[in-house]
């Protein structure tokens, strides 16, 4: 174990740690801070019924309890690990740093001690799949992998088993990077788009979170941003490392493009390297060429040409990501609940395909614009079920596309997801494709995106 690990956990004897929300990615951390004797209380707004099984097991932890809604008020505690989704600029967490508490989080804590190299990616759309792109081709390329952070699972807790000469692969939301002061050894931003406008005060404080994954980074730091997005591109300003631009659309100086026939090619300091064609990769979509490029850059001098085209021939995707769920009469249904917002349902679900389809839609409202998936839908769907919050906005964003007409597409409106299947599969005919691609968050029905996919997933495997 490295002296500055050792030396953070050993110096947590004593301490009193507040940490906050009691769920499986905070269930380890309670667990090792006791190891080394630090008094841990574990805070959650939700009360003990809600919590379940997880309220138990931080107690047999050694956790002492902080539930409801005053669960910050008046916390004694030397350190306190925020969840993501907590606003940083909250009243009890400006208070708690006043009174001389730390306010940090669990990637906060492991940016600073990580041993290894660390490879991090960020961005409104691609990320997940990005990341585990990254984490694929250096795996078949041999080394030790340790892949977490936003994708769902937390890395500290591995902190004294990971090795100098491994890979640290890391998905950062602009939550848990609002408040970072180090950056990855190689950052790499997918593209920026609104998103998270419910939570981030405006558009610029989204922008400013996500710049913080390059900020930071020292003379000897890569990153890798889009050249085809305005935002990611701009971020060139502030690098001090290399910097790698990638492109679907035009050829980079320095860094991975497709050519005009479908070629990826990586362009290292004016040496080309053909790698495979477009068409070798497996999972389908416009958006998933510029994931792939965007991994060959990161790991470019890492993985062989031969190893990154391997990957992309034999990898399948990952869940809720154009998941074929079934194909039944003919019909094939598709889960792209990670659609949670109208850009990714646009890039994604909607490019896609080569018919007009019938697309499920709707969710929690995140206040962004669905103007432009609205001018795109007439073209791309013939039938849009639409349910949730966000219903009215995506209608009317429909209504008042340029090439609107009345029933085309036809628009349904429904009360619950087991509606919306009900409804496609009386509307489907052999050949169609359904795809459910919310455009908007999940959380006025669900915990997440993955519990809405998994019941979409549930009920077309039902269908009779």
């Amino acid at each position: 174990m490295e002296n500055n690990i050792r030396r953070f956990l050993e110096g947590l004897k004593g301490k009193r740690i507040a940490l906050c929300g009691i769920g499986g990615s905070n269930l380890p951390l309670i667990k090792l801070f006791g190891k080394y004797g630090a008094f841990v209380m574990a805070c959650d707004k939700r009360g003990r019924e809600a919590l379940g099984e997880n309220a138990q097991l931080a107690e047999q932890y050694g956790a002492e309890l902080h539930l409801g809604e005053g669960y910050l008020t008046g916390l004694d505690a030397d350190m306190i690990f925020r969840t993501p989704g907590m606003r940083f600029y909250m009243d009890e967490l400006t208070e708690a740093r006043k009174n001389g508490a730390a306010v940090t989080s669990e990637m906060e804590v492991f940016f600073d001690l990580c041993p290894c190299k660390t490879i991090a990616v960020t961005g409104s759309d691609g990320k997940t799949t990005t990341t585990t792109i990254i984490s694929e081709m250096l795996k078949a390329q041999g080394y030790t992998v340790h892949l977490g952070g936003n994708i769902g699972r937390p890395l500290l807790p591995d902190i004294e088993s990971i090795a100098p000469e491994d890979v640290a692969v890391v998905e950062l939301s602009s939550f848990q990077l609002i408040s970072m002061r180090k950056s990855p050894d190689i950052a790499v931003v997918t593209n920026l788009a609104p998103n998270h406008l419910d939570i981030h005060k405006d558009m610029q404080e989204y922008i400013d979170a996500k710049k913080n994954i390059v900020l930071h980074q020292n003379a000897f730091g890569r990153a890798v941003l889009n050249l085809d997005n305005d935002i990611s591109n701009s971020f060139e300003e502030y690098t001090r490392g290399e910097t790698l631009k990638f492109s679907r659309r035009q050829k980079v100086g320095n860094g991975a493009y497709m050519s005009a026939d479908g070629e990826i090619i990586m362009n290292c300091h004016g040496n080309e390297t053909v790698i495979m064609n477009a068409s070798d990769i497996k999972i389908p979509g416009l958006h998933n060429i510029e994931n792939y490029l965007a991994a060959v850059s990161a790991v470019w001098g890492m993985v062989t040409p031969e190893t990154i085209k391997n990957v992309a021939v034999d990898f399948g995707g990952v869940e809720h990501r154009a998941e074929l769920v079934r194909e039944l009469d003919g019909v094939k249904y598709y889960n792209d609940a990670i659609g949670t917002s109208p850009t990714r349902t646009v890039k994604g679900t909607l490019s896609l395909y080569d018919r007009k389809i019938i697309l499920i839609a709707g969710g929690y409202d995140k206040h962004l614009s669905y103007d432009e998936m609205g001018q795109v839908v007439p073209g791309k769907v013939k039938v849009l079920i639409l349910f949730g919050a966000t219903a009215d906005k995506i209608e009317a964003a429909t209504r008042a596309a340029a090439d609107y007409k009345e029933g085309s597409p036809v628009i349904i409106r429904v009360n619950s997801m087991e509606e919306a299947v009900n409804a496609a599969r009386a509307n489907a005919v052999s050949g169609d494709i359904v795809s459910m691609s919310p455009a908007s968050a999940s959380f006025d029905m669900y915990k997440n995106f993955a519990e809405k996919g998994l019941h979409f997933k549930r009920l077309v495997n039902e269908l009779k």
